[in-house]
C-alpha cells in the first residue's frame, strides 16, 4: 500500500472516530459503555480494503476521499418539506421520519394507536426499555464489521419497534431516513438505526425507506436488528433511493427463533456507492428466511451485495433470489453465502443470482457459496450473467412491437419478477412506476 493510500485511509479513520465524539445527551451509562467500546473496536479495525476477502470488488476510496466536516444538524439544510416529494416516503400507514439524521415529529405520524406495539425513537427508549438494552447491538458483529461498529459508536437518533406477543398488526410501519444534502456545508455522516423486536406468534410488515435529495456528498452507515421470536413472521422492506454523490452501507443482521418466517426484500435504485450486507441466522428449528432483492445500476456506479444465512438448527429452510439490471458504465458484485453448521439436519436452502447487462461495459461479479458440515440436507445455488435475448426481441418484433418495446417488455418482466413479490400494494404501485421510468431512460 502506497503512503498516500495510507495517510487517506488513517485521515479517514481519524475524521469519522472524531465526529463520534460528542455529547451524551443523558444516555444511560450501559449505553455509553457500549459506544466506547464500539468506538475502540472501529479505531483497531480501521477501514476495510480489498485485501480482504470480503471487500475485494469494492474499493472505498470514494469514501476515503470525503473531507468530512460533520454529523448533519437540521440547521444546515433547509426545507425538510423536501422529504414529503420523494417517492415512497408516503405510504398510509404510522411512521417515523428521521431527516439527515435526526428524528421530524412534524412528518412522522402519530403512531400511539396501535394497540400492542411499542413505536418510538431508540436513544429515548434507551433509558427506560429493558429490551433495548437486551437487544441493541446483541446482534449485529460490531466486533467484526468495522461499519456496524462506528453505527453503534455514533448513532445519534433510531427507530423502536417492538411487537408484544400474539399481536398482528395490521398496516405495515414506514421508517424514513431522509438525508438533504448541498455543495456549500460539505459531506456529512448520517448513522440510520432500526431495532425491530417481534414477540411469540406477533406478525408486523416494516417498510425502511433511505431517499437522497441534492448535489453534496454524504455518507449513510445504516444498521438494522430484527429479532423473531417463537412462531412471529416479519416481513423487511428496504427501498435506498440515495443521490449519486451518496456512499450508503448497510448491515441488516436478523435472528429468528423456533418456526418464525422472516421476509426481507432490498430495492437499490440509487447512490454512487452502495453496500448492502445481511446476516440471516436461523437459529431455532422449523424456521423459514426468504432473502429477495433487486439492484438497477446505472452510470459509474457500483453496488455491492453481501449476504449470509446461517442454518444453525434442524429443520429451517431459506430461499434467496437477487437480480440486477446494469446499464451504463455500472459495476455491481453479489456475493451469497449459505452455511450449514453441524447438526442442522434436513437443511432446505436454494440460491439464485441473475444479472442482466444491457451495455458492454457494465460489469457483474457474482460468487454463491455453499458452506455445508451436516448431512441429509438439500442444498443449491446458481448465477447467471447475461444480455437481452436477439430471439426473444425478434418473436416480438414478428407480432408488431417495436425494438424499443420489446426490450423494455423483456426488462420490465426480468426485474418486475422481484417487485411483484412486494406485499405492500402503494408501495409495489410506486415501485413499478420507479422501474417503468428507469426502463424509459436506460432500455
Amino acid at each position: 500500500m502506497t503512503e498516500a493510500v495510507l495517510e487517506t485511509k488513517e485521515s479517514a479513520v481519524t475524521k469519522l472516530a472524531g465526529l463520534a465524539q460528542r455529547e451524551t445527551n443523558g444516555e444511560p451509562d450501559w449505553l455509553l459503555d457500549l459506544r466506547s467500546k464500539a468506538l475502540t473496536q472501529f479505531q483497531v479495525k480501521g477501514l476495510p480494503d480489498r485485501k480482504a476477502e470480503a471487500w475485494r470488488d469494492t474499493d472505498l476510496g470514494r469514501l476515503k476521499a470525503m473531507d468530512f466536516q460533520s454529523s448533519a444538524r437540521e440547521s444546515d439544510f433547509g426545507d425538510f418539506g423536501e422529504v414529503e416529494r420523494l417517492s415512497f416516503a408516503s405510504l398510509d400507514c404510522p411512521r417515523l421520519v428521521f431527516v439527515n439524521g435526526r428524528f421530524s415529529a412534524e412528518l412522522s405520524s402519530d403512531a400511539g394507536s396501535l394497540d400492542g406495539v411499542t413505536l418510538g425513537r431508540l436513544v429515548k427508549q434507551a433509558n427506560a426499555n429493558g429490551s433495548v438494552r437486551a437487544n441493541l447491538g446483541g446482534h449485529c458483529k460490531w466486533q467484526e464489521n468495522a461499519f456496524a461498529a462506528l453505527n453503534l459508536a455514533m448513532f445519534e437518533d433510531g427507530a423502536w419497534i417492538e411487537v408484544d406477543q400474539g399481536i398482528e398488526v395490521e398496516k405495515p410501519i414506514q421508517i424514513v431516513f431522509a438525508n438533504l444534502s448541498n455543495v456549500e456545508n460539505g459531506p456529512f455522516v448520517v448513522s440510520p438505526r432500526v431495532l425491530v423486536v417481534a414477540g411469540e406468534s406477533s406478525r408486523v410488515c416494516i417498510v425502511e425507506s433511505h431517499l437522497g435529495s441534492g448535489e453534496g456528498d454524504y455518507f449513510s452507515n445504516a444498521v438494522t436488528e430484527i429479532v423473531t421470536g417463537d412462531n412471529a413472521r416479519v416481513d423487511h422492506y428496504k427501498v435506498q433511493l440515495e443521490t449519486e454523490s451518496a456512499v450508503h452501507i448497510s448491515s441488516l443482521e436478523s435472528s429468528q427463533q423456533r418456526d418464525s418466517n422472516l421476509r426481507t426484500t432490498v430495492l437499490t435504485l440509487g447512490g454512487g456507492l452502495v453496500r448492502n450486507e445481511i446476516n440471516a441466522s436461523l437459529a431455532g428449528e422449523g424456521g423459514w428466511s426468504e432473502l429477495n432483492g433487486l439492484y438497477l445500476v446505472e452510470g459509474d456506479h457500483h453496488v455491492d451485495n453481501f449476504t449470509r444465512i446461517g442454518h444453525e438448527k434442524p429443520h429451517c429452510d431459506s430461499r434467496e433470489v437477487y437480480r440486477g439490471v446494469l446499464t451504463d458504465s455500472a459495476r455491481a458484485v453479489f456475493r451469497g453465502r449459505i452455511v450449514v453448521s453441524e447438526g442442522a439436519l434436513q437443511t432446505d436452502s436454494k440460491q439464485t443470482n441473475n444479472n442482466l447487462l444491457l451495455s458492454d461495459r457494465a460489469l457483474v461479479n457474482t460468487k454463491p457459496q455453499l458452506e455445508i458440515y451436516a448431512d441429509d440436507v438439500k442444498c443449491t445455488h446458481g448465477a447467471t450473467v447475461g444480455q437481452l435475448d436477439d430471439d426473444a426481441i425478434f418473436y416480438l418484433q414478428a407480432r408488431g412491437i417495436s425494438k424499443e418495446d420489446a426490450r423494455a417488455m423483456l426488462i420490465y418482466a426480468f426485474a418486475g419478477e422481484v417487485v411483484s413479490g412486494v406485499g405492500v400494494k402503494r408501495l409495489r404501485e410506486e415501485l413499478d412506476s420507479h422501474l417503468l421510468e428507469w426502463l424509459s431512460k436506460s432500455a
